[in-house]
């Protein structure tokens, strides 16, 4: 499925950059800008496409994302591999398995695997949402004010009890949180959930499905493509944990 679905992706790569995003707030309000910047530690600031801008607490903001809706013939391709074709992801339970370990080596592996072990995550999975959210680059921040390794909003930080974004443990401990949370309020279809992670479980809901976004539709795709690489024997979880603590 997901070698099929390649073409397509590869068209939505190669669009032209958004010229516009969607602001999200923690109430659920939805807001088009035309632009936006994070002012100092805090605060961003967000121009309007009406004219003016307007200045809001980070922590107001659940995410940004680009205002691209990918072309009807790539949402219903979608839409079907997810629907009917079994999923972008490999059909499997995303609980924790001794057996599937992180899939990328890294000196954070360890603390990867107790983060899952504790909240019943596979760990392989949270090693390929690092991978694409931050490169295992802890001190991670981006343009839009996401931080650390899971690339936390603060708002997101404040929701799952994470008073230090740029601390590994609690950085990684509050993204896996959030994962379970995901994978438990979608039922375990690691597709919605990953979409979620990305594009806010609201839209998710909105869309009733993955949401067409050209930035999301990217980004499942390549946490996929990880995964699916990785169901090739992977180091088991038992042995990185042992590694971790020598």
């Amino acid at each position: 499925m997901i070698k099929r679905l390649l073409p397509f992706i590869a068209l939505v790569a190669l669009a032209s950059p958004a010229g516009a995003s969607i602001a999200l707030f923690v109430d659920g309000r939805a807001m088009k800008i035309s632009a936006f910047k994070v002012i100092g530690e805090n605060d961003m600031q967000l121009v309007l496409k009406s004219g003016g801008a307007i200045t809001v607490p980070l922590t107001r903001i659940d995410r940004v994302i680009d205002d691209e809706v990918v072309p009807p013939a790539i949402v219903e391709e979608v839409k079907k591999a997810v629907e009917k074709d079994g999923g972008i992801f490999p059909t499997r339970s995303w609980r924790y398995d001794d057996k599937r370990g992180p899939i990328f080596k890294s000196k954070f592996n360890h603390l990867i695997v107790e983060a899952a072990k504790k909240f019943d995550v596979d760990a392989a999975l949270v090693s390929a949402v690092i991978k694409a959210e931050s490169d295992f680059n802890d001190r991670e921040l981006s343009n839009k004010g996401a931080r650390g390794l899971m690339q936390l909003m603060p708002s997101t930080a404040e929701r799952f009890g994470v008073t230090d974004s740029y601390d590994p443990v609690a950085n990684i401990y509050g993204g896996v949180r959030y994962l379970r949370w995901l994978l438990q309020t979608f039922n375990g279809n690691a597709d919605l959930a990953v979409a979620a992670y990305n594009a806010g479980e609201g839209n998710v809901w909105k869309y009733n499905g993955v949401p067409p976004f050209r930035e999301t539709i990217n980004y499942i795709n390549r946490i996929a493509k990880h995964v699916r690489a990785a169901m090739t024997p992977v180091t088991p979880a038992s042995k990185v944990a042992e590694s971790g603590t020598r």
